[in-house]
């Protein structure tokens, strides 16, 4: 191969070679985010809850509060539960969610917990009388889920839409974020403390196979350049 053609090459080279440095220093500022959002998460479900957010709240929320640890005290309002399609460690079932009017004069949605599949068609009774519920901020999530979109008009939910979910039960607005209930000391259904909390990290896989990328093709056109010419 003569010096014009490897010039030619190298000049072909060297741009996806950089690429690829690009994309493996890109997986590394991914990898920091990712340990500082896991480190985040985990300082939030240690501490003590607070006080679930009122409505001059609500529109500064963000992705930043989810998994926040609140308490939240009210009534129920007698609704008939809602029930969402889950699959958790205990085996495929459907989250119950119920509507509590919190003493501050709000109304949000509570995760109440897990039930079975064949729970569904079993009376759920609503706590009567005044409560404290303490769970985990989860935002609303509008975009139905498990390749579905949600169908109100059948009472059918794959996604925890909770403005879907009021207009279909006539409750009124509520909070913009629902509330995963811990679990309870008695036993029984629903099941609460179910939240599935995971964050893949995968990151410096990616940025180490990037980076080997870029090497070997890197090592490729040198060794290209600098063995002998045979013309």
């Amino acid at each position: 191969m003569n010096g014009r053609r490897r010039l030619g090459l190298a000049a072909l080279a060297l741009p996806i070679v950089a690429g690829l440095v690009w994309l493996g220093i890109w997986q590394v500022h991914r990898l920091a985010w990712k340990r500082a959002l896991i480190a985040q998460v985990a300082h939030k479900l240690a501490s003590a809850p607070v006080d679930a957010p009122g409505a001059d709240r609500w529109p500064a929320l963000s992705s930043a509060d989810s998994y926040t640890r609140l308490v939240v005290r009210g009534r129920y309002i007698p609704a008939v539960p809602t029930f969402v399609q889950a699959a958790t460690t205990l085996g495929p079932g459907y989250w119950v969610l119920s509507p509590l009017r919190s003493d501050r004069g709000f109304t949000l949605l509570i995760n109440r917990g897990f039930v079975p599949q064949g729970d569904k068609a079993r009376p759920i009774p609503t706590p009567a009388g005044e409560v404290a519920v303490t769970g985990l901020l989860r935002l609303n999530e509008p975009k139905g889920g498990f390749l579905r979109a949600n169908d109100p008009a059948d009472d059918r939910w794959y996604s925890r839409d909770v403005n879907a979910i009021a207009a279909k039960r006539g409750i009124g607005p509520v909070a913009p974020y629902f509330v995963d209930a811990d679990a309870q000391a008695s036993p029984g259904w629903p099941r609460g403390g179910l939240t599935v909390i995971r964050f893949p990290n995968n990151h410096l896989q990616y940025a180490l196979t990037w980076f080997a990328m870029a090497a070997l093709l890197a090592g490729a056109v040198g060794w290209m350049a600098l063995r002998p010419s045979k013309d």
